[in-house]
């Protein structure tokens, strides 16, 4: 073992990214150093004008935070509220013999340690650590041979980052024009957005086909059975799915029997009491190798599989394996293991399993990444030797537990035996028809004792699952025992999952691994995707978006165009390209036009109407039918007919027939359904972006504004008459005046008035759902009653009950309590529910989750790096916003300013009552 350096004297400052991260190094360091985290990167291109500083805020380039006329020398900025914390790693640089940068070793840890040094400015010692997992052993071995800043990585990932920052703020300004305000675009997410839309247009043109065939069930003289399948009539094969065209639905070929339900229920009958025998039994032996270990994106995708878990999820739980010495680097690309990994392993498979299972030499596996630097190990469980799960349970929560299991099953089951078996392929004829069936027999199971792979296939077993049939020998007569007609309807390439996409991007070499997680993220961020129980969606907006991007700036979406910049990049990182000649031509172009270049003139000439126009298809006696990208949500366009389009709705459910009845709806909802009586007004049903309405009053009227009124859950449009109608128009419903409740008396002994008191009890029906209400008192209706039919003695009975959410409501329970204190106040850490929703908390700091974040998937060690990067923004600086409140109100007492202030408040009232008159509409 290698012998660490000691400081010579005083402490050394050690430096990694994360608290937990530097919690868990500590434990393996003597007092001669003290571990420090960055809390992430400590610099950054500006985010925003209020970012750029003073002496560059004149320049033209100054924006993009890149001055793409000198060199691409870009801006670094300290973020805002990392002064603080900036400050206290230079105070403690001050008192230190040596510095030691200890980032991970990809670009991201390599570029942070860079920028560390150049705001530290160290006049220390300087040396940088390198290892892949956290355990004592590899600390010491990195202490013992530092190595200096890679330059190489620092200018990969400077290139990567300026190469987005000039696609993201050069794009996105032309969606903003063209498309809708505050989208984005980027180099892997625009392309990741474009393979989501492709695929669901496959969809959209898909027509299915149909066949019918016939389930036959066999018995032998014993009794056992065999179910098979249909597969020729009279020498004829029954069609399968791969048979049919997707564009017309019809076969490819008619050399096949194909049949309806008739021809099916009549062949049952037919043949149901011929006779047959088995005819052929084919068995071959086979062979299955192990998988290889664990790299990024393999664990992404079986952990979506098997344990439901999405990118992100698993990244956060296998960050917190990393960080806590349980598990290797997380972020890799390679499968290759170390060789004490490897000896590690062999030997827990001859303990566990015997030496059956044990191969003969040690199994090598290679990766296909270029660039060696990168290609870590591949993930597997850290220390020698590994821990077993067993021994982890106690020390783990039930989701590091679950992927810590997984990966250290995938580990040894790589250094396992094959498995081997045998393939049986079984013909039964008769009556001209003839039937098969398969099964699987597994002789020796090898690595599947240890490890079976989940499938991307949601109905799919997992692979190679046993199916075992009985025994039979060919000539041997069966009886039949049942015959079942089966229809089968071909089916739409399947949506993309979060695995399934993450499989796709990997095999074209689009993005890394690493990013995948936030790939996906930003897409449902931005409102390009939603998802569909496991499927990713995409949103009208993001087909009007690569609309425009494929049509005008193709090249930028190409596929492989994105997957050879990953390559660019990886040559920069080894010095084989340079970095300043490969931005100069992405920008400007060599030869080919640059993005700029590209860019110039788009305003002029990419028609808006025309890009956000998708075309759903033609009506035999109709004009053509469009999707149109509206400002505010999408609509069905039909010449000069239109019908509002419910926000979420699935792009391949909009067909011509559910787009006609769309429109005559619409079109019936500007013929009333009615008037009513009381008001002498048109009532109409209407339909808008959030769904369908009822609308009391003209809305051309500009004296007054026409009442609307949503729907109950679980109405449907076609069975509103003008009686529901007027019924939904008259809530609020006054249900009557609560009883006079006299004053309650506080702890203290004050009296406090009941806001219930002789006040009338309304039924509402709300945003989350209907509701009664009485003074400031709310309680739902529960399930099956409505507002329309809600009693007065029903509403006080709810009234009467304590409240369960909103002011005054009893105190919720956390949705989640970590089992270990903050190290920092020594309190819980738990995540409560909030006004505003979940948030974090360690008793003396609050951070809300996140946008995507789900409180179940917050592990202990990111909750406390959250109030970790909170704390260190320290607290909002109240001081200026009561300075501000009083310079207002003392401008508002000047006496020149009164009449420009009341003209400019008609004002804003006159535009905040147009739009809410447009948005009702």
């Amino acid at each position: 073992m290698a012998k660490k350096k000691e400081a010579s004297s005083g402490q050394a400052l050690v430096i990694v990214e994360s608290p937990a991260k530097a919690r868990t190094i500590g434990k393996f360091l003597g007092k001669g150093y003290r571990v420090e985290a960055s809390i992430g990167h400590v610099r950054d291109l500006p985010q925003g004008a209020a970012q750029i500083p003073a002496k560059y805020k004149g320049e033209k380039w100054a924006s993009l935070g890149v001055n793409v006329h000198d060199g691409f020398k870009p801006i670094y900025v300290v973020p805002p509220g990392k002064t603080k914390h900036i400050k206290m790693l230079k105070d403690e640089l001050k008192k230190s013999s040596a510095l030691y940068l200890a980032t991970d070793e990809d670009r991201e840890g390599e570029a942070i340690s860079w920028h560390l040094l150049e705001l530290l400015k160290p006049k220390v010692p300087v040396h940088r650590l390198v290892f892949h997992e956290i355990t004592k052993s590899a600390i010491d071995e990195a202490l013992a041979e530092p190595r200096e800043v890679d330059q190489g990585l620092v200018q990969a990932q400077e290139t990567r980052r300026i190469l987005d920052r000039l696609f993201g703020y050069e794009v996105s300004p032309l969606l903003w024009r063209k498309v809708k305000p505050r989208l984005s675009a980027g180099r892997v997410q625009s392309v990741a957005v474009r393979l989501i839309v492709q695929r669901e247009r496959e969809r959209m043109a898909f027509v299915s086909g149909s066949w019918w065939d016939l389930l036959g069930t066999f018995a032998k003289s014993d009794k056992q059975q065999l179910e098979t399948t249909l597969v020729s009539v009279d020498g004829k094969k029954i069609p399968a799915g791969k048979d049919f065209d997707s564009n017309t639905g019809k076969l490819k070929s008619d050399d096949f029997h194909h049949m309806d339900a008739a021809a099916a229920q009549s062949l049952a009958e037919k043949i149901r009491s011929g006779e047959f025998r088995v005819t052929k039994v084919e068995e071959k032996p086979y062979s299955t190798k192990p998988y290889a270990p664990f790299t990024t994106s393999t664990l992404q995708q079986e952990c979506n599989r098997k344990l439901n878990f999405t990118a992100r999820r698993t990244m956060q739980v296998a960050q917190s394996l990393y960080e806590n010495g349980h598990i290797t680097y997380m972020r890799t690309d390679s499968t290759n293991l170390a060789k004490v990994a490897i000896e590690d392993a062999r030997k827990l498979v001859d303990e566990t399993y015997g030496k059956d299972y044990l191969p003969a030499e040690p199994r090598i596996y290679k990766g296909k990444v270029k660039n060696a630097q990168e290609a870590h190990e591949a993930i597997r469980p850290a220390g020698h030797p590994f821990s077993l799960p067993e021994a982890m349970k106690s020390k783990l929560n039930t989701d590091e537990f679950r992927l810590f299991d997984l990966i250290w099953k995938r580990t040894i089951a790589s250094q396992m035996s094959d498995s081997r078996g045998r393939r049986i392929a079984i013909t039964i004829e008769g009556e001209g028809c003839k039937f098969t069936v398969s099964g699987k027999t597994i002789d020796f199971p090898g690595y599947l004792r240890a490890y079976v792979e989940g499938s991307d296939d949601p109905n799919a077993v997992l692979a190679d699952q046993e199916k075992v049939l009985p025994s039979v020998e060919e000539g041997e007569l069966l009886s039949c025992v049942n015959l079942e007609a089966k229809e089968h309807i071909t089916q739409p390439p399947g949506r993309y999952s979060e695995a399934s996409l993450t499989k796709a991007l990997e095999e074209r070499g689009i993005g890394r691994p690493s990013t995948y997680a936030s790939i996906i993220d930003t897409i449902q961020a931005r409102n390009y995707v939603f998802k569909k129980a496991s499927a990713l969606v995409p949103t009208w907006v993001a087909f009007s978006v690569v609309r425009l991007l494929e049509d005008h700036l193709g090249g930028l979406v190409d596929y492989q165009f994105t997957a050879q910049m990953e390559d660019d990049l990886d040559s920069i990182s080894r010095g084989e390209e340079k970095q300043l000649q490969y931005l100069e031509n992405f920008y400007f172009g060599n030869g080919k036009p640059g993005l700029k270049k590209q860019l110039e003139n788009k305003i002029d000439e990419i028609d808006p109407a025309a890009i956000s126009r998708i075309y759903i298809g033609k009506p035999e006696d109709g004009e053509d039918i469009y999707v149109r990208v509206g400002r505010y949500s999408p609509y069905i366009e039909q010449g000069d007919r239109t019908a509002s389009l419910v926000e979420d709705t699935c792009p391949d459910e909009v067909t011509i027939e559910m787009a006609l009845k769309l429109l005559d709806q619409a079109q019936l909802a500007d013929e009333p359904m009615g008037v009513c009586p009381e008001t002498k007004k048109p009532v109409y049903l209407k339909t808008g972006r959030f769904g369908p309405y009822i609308q009391r009053g003209d809305p051309d009227n500009e004296d007054e504004k026409p009442q609307n009124a949503s729907l109950l859950k679980g109405m449907e449009p076609e069975s509103i008459d003008l009686e529901t109608a007027l019924k939904l128009l008259t809530l609020p419903r006054d249900l009557g005046n609560h009883a006079v409740v006299p004053p309650v008396k506080d702890k203290e002994g004050k009296e406090k008035p009941d806001t219930r008191s002789g006040q009338p009890i309304l039924a509402h029906n709300g945003r989350y759902g209907p509701y009664v209400k009485c003074g400031d008192e709310t309680r739902s209706l529960p399930e099956g009653i409505s507002p329309l039919d809600v009693t007065f003695e029903k509403a006080v009975e709810l009234l009467s009950q304590p409240k369960t959410r909103g002011r005054g409501a009893a105190k919720k329970p956390p949705l989640k309590v970590y089992d270990k204190p903050s190290p920092v106040t020594e309190k819980p850490v738990q995540i409560l529910d909030g006004r505003f929703g979940p948030y974090i908390t360690d008793g003396t700091t609050n951070i809300s989750l996140r946008k995507g974040m789900m409180p179940e998937e917050i592990t202990f060690d990111e909750a406390v790096d959250l109030l970790a990067e909170k704390a260190a923004k320290g607290p909002a600086p109240k001081k200026k916003k009561k300075a501000k409140k009083k310079a207002a109100k003392k401008k508002s007492t000047t006496k020149k300013k009164t009449p420009a202030k009341k003209k400019s408040t008609t004002k804003k009232k006159g535009t905040t009552k147009k739009k809410g008159t447009k948005k009702g509409t």
